[in-house]
Order: C-alpha cells, then structure tokens, then sequence
C-alpha cells in the first residue's frame, strides 16, 4: 500500500509526472498481501526518487450489456452507459477509483493505467432499447468514467454509442471534463433540436496549477470554458458541475466557477461534496501531504466537519452533499449563485422521439428462440 511504501521507504512516495497518484493502494479482495522489502541495495528508495513512466494499457471487456441499472434516490437517472472502466484523466479525487477493485485491479494507479473498454458497446446497447417493452428514460453517458478521456480519441466508442442513442431517438447527458466533446457536435446538435442531450463540463477549479495537481490529464479549466461556449453557440445545452467541492481547497472558487462558466454561456449548474469511499481516502490522504502539506490537516479536519467525525459518509441523502453547519453554507452559497446568474437544475429531456428499429433479434438471440420452440 502506498503507505506501508512510505514507513518502509522512510519518505513520502515521489510524484509520478502525469499521473493523479503515485503508486497502487491494496486491492480490499486479495486474500494475500504484499509489503515491500529493501535487500540492503535501496532499491526502494531509488525508485521512489526517480519513479518510472508508466504506460497506459487497454483490455477488451466482454460485458454483454451496455446498460448499467441504479435505484438510487441520490442519482437523477436510473440506468448510465460507461464505454470505459479506468480513467486516464487521473483525477486523485475520483469516488470511482474504489470500482477498479472489481476487476482485480488497484484503485490507485492501476485505475488511471490500465483501463478496459466495451468494443462491442454499440451493438449491446442497439440490441438492449429494441427489447419489447423498454421504456426510454434519461441515460447518463459517463457517470463512473469519462467517456471521452483521452484513449476515446482513438476508439471512438463514445460517438458509436451517441449514434446508436440518436438513431433510437433516446435522450442522454453527458458528464465529461474533456474538450473532445466537441468532436461530435454535429451528432449533438441534432439530438438539441430534438430536446435529446444536454452536456454537463465538470469544472473544479479554476487555477491551472490546481488542475494540473488534481487532474493531471483533463483539460485545463480554460478549455472546459471554452468547451461550453462552442456547446452554447452551438445550441446544445450545456451545464457546468462544480465537482467536487473540497474544503479548505477549492470550495472557496465556486461562486467564481458559477461565474465564469455562465459568462461562456452554461445554462444549468449543480455541484457536489468531496466523497473518499473506500481506499480512496487513503489515497486522497497522501495526495494531500504530497501537494499541500502545510494544508493538509486543515483540508481534513473540514472534510470531517461535514461527515460527523469521518472522512466519507454513504448514507443516502448525506453522501453527495453532507450535513452540518460548513456543508449547510456551501449549499447556500451555491443556490444563491446559481439564482444570480440565470442558472437551473437542468429541464428534463424529451423521450417523445423514442422509436426503436423494427425487432429483429440478434442471430445468437434466433437460434435460442427456436431451440425454444422445438421445446413447445
């Protein structure tokens, strides 16, 4: 574990150039452990001094859906599409790192280095909204990873699966911290005049220095600013999250957030608190002493203010937004920036448009159909 790295080693983990974090955290379901050991040749700590690159690898993931489903009451959607699981963007922040561990993978580096993808994510979701009986809702593109990271530039698996949702006339929203939204426009501007897509820029800051720590390979704030303006000149609504929130890092930009990305012409806003489930605390703890030591106690005696004592709170109603007298504030310093600047929640997207293509099943999906009906 990064901290068992750091006792062993006797100084902090060095900062990886690109990275969000430094190394990998213990996967919570490995039944066995490991700790470095120095052999008396400092190995170990050579290797902290001078960390290696590390490259990013890609490994097809055979889900056979395309749709993910949620009953939570916090999330204002019920079903997400994901064409990624890992993020390059190396957010040191991400409440998703914790879901690498799912794939025998470390929520830390692992997380923003070796990703998998849906290659046949288009197909799955094309065959999953012509299902009798579905009933179209607002689908969230990008609500654990995002979903135009920088290996989508490549893949494209976004645009394939924003084809698919245009062609059904199925409405979605978007989450991305990336310019590269914009090289779909033609399809979003389409899906616009039908009331079928909105595009939410997540905008956490607005100090490139403080990006650059947090969020080593987004897009620097400007671009995201610069990103809503073509969304809005466009006609795609667009909408900026301020998330998340961290007290005593960034908490104190959000009116100016508000601010600057209603300038450039976002119509809807909404943000959250810092959430640390699972290792992420740990990981986000050493962040912390890496980036802002002199800070850093102060960063969590705050967090921990606004989750009774802890650093992370999963009751439903409580994780996304807090409690207590700091969590309070912020709230309504949020709604009164959002009100002085014309900003909403986000109207509801039209599923008037829904018209799935003739039902015709796959051919994996006929051949069971009529082993069935040899049965009958």
């Amino acid at each position: 574990m990064l901290q068992q790295l750091s006792d062993t080693a006797g100084s902090a983990p060095a900062i990886r150039k690109g990275r969000g974090v430094s190394g990998n955290v213990g996967n919570r379901f490995d039944r066995l452990g490991s700790e470095p050991f120095d052999d008396g040749w400092s190995t170990i700590i050579e290797e902290q001094q001078a960390p290696p690159p590390v490259s990013t690898t890609l490994t097809p993931d055979r889900s056979r859906s395309a749709l993910s489903w949620n009953d939570s009451p916090d999330l204002g959607f019920d079903r997400s599409i994901n064409p990624y699981r890992g993020c390059e963007h190396g957010c040191v922040y991400c409440y998703a790192r914790p879901s690498h561990a799912y794939l025998g993978y470390s929520p830390g580096l692992d997380f923003e280095t070796r990703l998998t993808f849906k290659p046949e994510i288009a197909r799955l979701l094309e065959r999953e909204l012509s299902k009798p009986g579905y009933v179209p809702r607002t689908v969230a593109l990008g609500s654990n990873t995002d979903p135009y990271q920088p290996v989508d530039r490549t893949l494209s698996l976004t645009r394939q699966v924003l084809e698919v949702l245009e062609r059904f006339g199925h409405p979605v929203s978007i989450v991305t911290k990336s310019a590269g939204v914009v090289r779909d426009l033609d399809i979003l501007e389409r899906m616009a005049a039908r009331g079928l897509v909105r595009v939410w820029l997540s905008v956490t800051t607005l100090d490139p220095a403080l990006a650059r720590r947090m969020e080593p390979r987004a897009a620097t704030p400007e671009r995201r600013l610069a990103t809503i303006s073509r969304l809005a000149e466009a006609g795609v609504p667009a909408g900026v999250l301020a998330a998340p929130m961290i007290p005593g890092l960034n908490d104190a930009e959000l009116e100016r957030i508000l601010a600057a990305s209603a300038a450039a012409g976002a119509c809807d806003a909404n943000y959250t608190l810092l959430r640390l489930p699972l290792e992420l605390r740990q990981m986000f703890e050493t962040w912390l002493q890496q980036h802002y030591p002199q800070r850093a106690k102060h960063v969590l005696n705050l967090i921990r203010e606004t989750r009774e004592g802890k650093l992370n709170d999963i009751r439903f109603g409580q994780r996304f937004s807090g409690q207590g007298p700091y969590a309070d504030l912020l709230a309504q310093r949020f709604r009164r920036a959002a009100r002085l600047h014309g900003l909403t929640t986000g109207a509801a997207l039209s599923t008037d448009h829904f018209t799935p293509p003739a039902q015709v099943p796959a051919a994996g999906l006929r051949q069971k159909e009529s082993a069935q009906l040899v049965l009958f």
